[in-house]
């Protein structure tokens, strides 16, 4: 299978897939004028790889800032890899926040409540790399 790279805007996340090794990263600002359009290629990804998974799977989350449509399907990304929980595959979440946006970790608490994956939160600043 093959990997998905999809390089970040100032509007879209970049997309990292890779799934020899089961890293899964989200990164930036998600607020793509067609929030649809733009996760159909990451959702159909994730459709595939649940057929053929890695033994372990990690997502990373890094996102500065997202909006609603963006949110629906960030939660839809959670739920395919929650399919993975079920098959009894080992997958987690790395959500990582900035330390002024508790309004953010809110955000990934409230989500970690909707699937069987167990989230690791990681507070950064802006002077720190992750």
């Amino acid at each position: 299978m093959e990997n998905l790279y999809i390089a970040n805007t100032e509007s879209t996340p970049l997309i990292d897939f890779n799934s020899d090794s089961g890293v899964l990263i989200l990164e930036g600002k998600s607020v793509p004028a067609e929030a649809v359009d733009f996760y159909r290629p990451v959702l159909n990804w994730l459709e595939e790889y649940i057929k053929t998974p890695n033994t372990t799977s990690k997502l990373t989350l890094k996102l500065e800032y997202f909006n609603i449509a963006s949110s629906k399907k960030i939660l839809l990304v959670l739920y395919k890899l929650n399919e993975l929980v079920e098959k009894g595959i080992e997958v987690s979440v790395d959500w990582l926040y900035h330390e002024d946006e508790d309004d953010m970790l809110e955000v990934g608490q409230d989500f970690e409540l909707m699937v069987k994956i167990p989230f690791n939160f990681v507070e950064y600043n802006a002077f720190a790399t992750v």
